[in-house]
């Protein structure tokens, strides 16, 4: 969880505030905890339903309880400066692509930032490569990830990418 914790508290040296699911555990959870303890403003946003099952970290700056998955994202969507992905499973990876899918079409300008940890990203940016070559998605296309493998490297190109 090294990387997360530096994630978190890299977000709270510069002054960011972290809007994520709102959950305790998971990596997520460390980037939450690391944050909070460096000092930083954390703002969980989680739908009822999911509460308990994703046992909500009740020590939060804010925790914004909504009815549903679509309120949450649209809500996180409408708060954040910029979107960044850690490593995890199917909710992740459907969260990130919806934040490509939407900046792809010009619905949101934030840009989009993969944390790669240990690689664990690259056969799936593989893919993404393979749609492009395969001709579904325009190499031209405002959809770009920043991809780094370090907290500090990321953050900083992330401050460096114009929103395309």
């Amino acid at each position: 969880m090294f990387a997360a914790e530096a994630f978190g508290h890299e977000l709270a040296m510069r002054n960011f505030t972290l809007v994520y699911g709102g959950g305790r555990v998971g990596l997520m959870g460390a980037v939450a905890d690391a944050a909070l303890a460096a000092g930083g403003y954390v703002i969980g946003v989680i739908p009822e339903f999911l509460r308990e099952r994703e046992v909500a970290h009740e020590a939060l700056s804010e925790i914004l309880i909504v009815d549903d998955l679509f309120e949450r994202k649209a809500l996180m969507f409408e708060r954040s400066d910029a979107f960044v992905a850690l490593p995890g499973g199917i909710g992740t990876l459907d969260e990130i692509l919806e934040v490509i899918a939407w900046r792809q079409l010009r619905q949101l300008r934030q840009s989009v930032g993969l944390l790669n940890v240990a690689g664990y990203f690259d056969r799936w940016l593989e893919l993404l490569e393979h749609i492009k070559v395969e001709g579904f998605l325009n190499p031209d296309d405002p959809a770009q990830i920043v991809t780094r493998s370090d907290p500090t490297s990321l953050l900083d190109a992330l401050l460096d990418d114009d929103g395309r």
